[in-house]
């Protein structure tokens, strides 16, 4: 199990997360849920081992990760939002080089590599370096590297980011897969229709504080909402969604 104890981060003393606190267990996926500058960011990296909290424990059946950071981190499969490659490389030799970093027997690696490639439709497309990809054939590598080494810890943001419909719903059958194989999965993303058909629970961050941390059909009778989005508009939007919409359609009309 994934256990977030009482975790806050700040960045010369302004708190971006505080008190965070949340579970994920094997064979769940976990939601992450927050508009700009709500933490959301800062947690992801945290989570993965990238940020150390200020405050606060990160456990991994119910050890500290900090002690043991790098087995830890050789058991997380992650997916950032920024999709930083080394563009002058070609899609095989960048899962080459993440595959030899996480230890994986040359021909294991080669197979799964062209697996891989096929499966997100990028085996044409092997002479090609990568600073020639477009937005989703980058996610479709970053996320074939997150699962070359099969991670038991899968933590994904943004990741449909500049996938076509098709490969949206091939990303949603993936994600049931491998929560059906027993992994922990944390999914951050915008993609509220996407988070509330895959997610068991979902955690709302607001100011780097949770606002919101349930099922969410709990959720939803909580603020009797009708969907997530609703949810999410209710408890972390401060904004009149309703009234900045109409009003900004007809700005340049008047």
């Amino acid at each position: 199990m994934l256990d977030v104890i009482d975790v806050s981060k700040s960045y010369r003393g302004v708190a971006a997360v505080r008190m965070l606190s949340l579970s994920a267990r094997r064979g769940q996926v976990v939601g992450l849920l927050g508009p700009n500058g709500s933490g959301k960011s800062t947690t992801v990296k945290m989570l993965v081992g990238l940020l150390r909290p200020s405050r606060g424990q990160i456990q991994w059946n119910g050890e500290d990760i900090q002690p043991q950071l790098l087995d830890y981190q050789r058991l997380v499969g992650y997916v950032p939002e920024e999709p930083r490659l080394y563009a002058y490389l070609k899609a095989p030799e960048y899962l080459e080089l993440v595959g030899g970093l996480r230890g994986i027997e040359h021909r294991t690696l080669t197979q799964r590599i062209t697996r891989y490639l096929e499966l997100f439709g990028l085996e044409h497309d092997t002479e090609a370096p990568l600073s020639a990809f477009s937005k989703g054939m980058r996610q479709k590598v970053l996320l074939s590297a997150a699962l070359l080494h099969d991670p038991e810890i899968v933590v994904l943001d943004e990741p449909s980011s500049g996938l076509d419909v098709a490969f949206t719903l091939i990303l949603r059958r993936l994600v049931m897969t491998l929560a059906a194989r027993g992994r922990t999965i944390i999914y951050s993303s915008h993609e509220m229709d996407m988070v509330e058909k895959i997610c068991n629970d979902v955690v709302i961050l607001h100011k780097g504080n949770v606002v919101a941390h349930d099922s969410v059909t709990k959720l939803r009778e909580l603020v009797h909402a009708a969907s997530l989005e609703d949810v999410f508009a209710a408890l972390a939007v401060d904004q009149d969604v309703d009234r900045i919409g109409s009003e900004l359609a007809t700005v340049a009309a008047q």
